[in-house]
């Protein structure tokens, strides 16, 4: 953003500001004065504050408090109901999202009201319930913005539908630091600090902060290498060198992995980057692959006639895929057995799925060998005694 429109979105800020100030403690103020002629002792000072000042000051306070809770459960409430009843839910989202900001302007009005009415509105103290609006009205914009989340994926969606969600968070994170820094410059402005200028001398250090900042600048371009390459997405099953597990969330500085004992690994966006990206979650198919070995007294035809069955009880198995490498040979003479070797893939990729087609072929191939009269091997030794 230009730093003259910065500076006039900052000056309208502060018009925003001016234009809260409704005179109620001039209304409160000039209400007391028949109290003061009534009750005399409302005059007495306490620290150089009149009794009556402080009483209405609390009762005044106490009184936003109460208003402020009958406005987030009475008509944030009845605002919800009315809601549900509109064709989109975005309605229900932005009022929901207001609900906190709403709420916490009552306390600033309540807390304007008091200082107002005890005179300690002093130049410090003013400016510090301005801080305080330019945060609300920023909290709202930003709570506002995280409720329109799904029109980020929406747009997101026209330009890559597969990486909508991905695409949708980053640009989501990009707007609400934008707004958060244009927010940030109302709060200094409030204070007297000249933004404009701030922000032009900060060109003077720019090659100090473009130092500091270089592992940062390169997590972000790492998160835009990932985006780009479409190399992974939330949900996904990925290894990054020592790190395994599912993908939670991909910032501008890191991409957050759920392994599978439940821990958090947060990974540099540069590291994923640069390092090889193992996506098990890509995979149509999954592999088996196992040796059986046979005892040394099973004969030839027993060992021909086990393989064949074994090679058709593969090609005819609804959830083997014919379409991938499948191979079933008598291998090699082990030490203590015949080997067979058998080599395939499964038509799903779903880990539960995997285990029980894999289950089911151990017991079939199981019945074969048994139905031939021949029996698994184990590790033994046999030893020969010459008389």
């Amino acid at each position: 953003m230009p730093i003259t429109e910065l500076n006039a979105t900052v000056n309208k800020t502060l018009n925003v500001i001016d234009g809260l100030d409704m005179n109620l403690d001039h209304i409160v103020q000039t209400a007391l004065a028949p109290f003061y002629t009534q009750f005399p002792w409302l005059a007495y000072t306490l620290g150089g504050i009149p009794l009556g000042n402080i009483i209405a000051a609390a009762i005044m306070f106490v009184f936003v408090l109460v208003l402020r809770r009958f406005f987030t459960y009475i008509v944030m409430a009845t605002l919800q109901k009315l809601a549900k009843y509109t064709k989109t839910y975005y309605d229900d989202k932005i009022i929901s999202a207001l609900k906190g900001p709403l709420s916490f302007a009552f306390v600033i009005m309540g807390l304007h009201l008091f200082f107002a009415l005890i005179f300690w509105e002093t130049p410090n103290i003013k400016n510090i319930l301005n801080t305080l609006i330019v945060f609300d009205i920023f909290w709202a914009i930003i709570a506002i913005v995280n409720a329109l989340r799904g029109l980020f994926y929406h747009a997101s969606a026209r330009f890559n539908s597969e990486l909508s969600r991905e695409m949708g968070d980053f640009i989501l994170k990009i707007v609400k630091i934008l707004i958060g820094g244009v927010g940030l410059g109302a709060m200094l402005q409030v204070w007297g600090i000249n933004v404009t200028a701030l922000i032009a001398s900060l060109g003077l250090g720019g090659l100090a902060f473009a130092l500091a900042a270089k592992d940062t600048a390169s997590n972000l371009f790492g998160s835009f290498a990932l985006l780009a390459d479409k190399s992974i997405r939330i949900g996904e099953w990925i290894r990054v060198g020592e790190s395994e597990g599912v993908v939670e969330a991909i910032g501008m500085r890191t991409t957050k992995i759920r392994s599978f004992e439940k821990s958090l690994i947060t990974v540099p966006n540069q590291l994923v980057a640069n390092t090889p990206i193992e996506n098990f979650s890509r995979r149509g198919v999954r592999r088996i692959k196992m040796r059986i070995g046979l005892t040394y007294n099973t004969s030839s035809e027993q060992i021909h006639t086990i393989v064949d069955e074994i090679k058709y009880l593969l090609h005819n198995h609804e959830y083997i895929s014919t379409k991938d490498t499948l191979l079933v040979n008598f291998e090699s003479f082990g030490d203590s057995a015949l080997n067979i070797f058998i080599y395939t893939y499964t038509k799903t990729a779903n880990w539960s799925q995997y285990l029980n087609i894999r289950e089911d072929i151990h017991y079939k191939i199981m019945q074969i060998v048994e139905k031939n009269d021949a029996s698994f091997a184990f590790p033994s030794r046999s030893i020969y005694i010459e008389t």
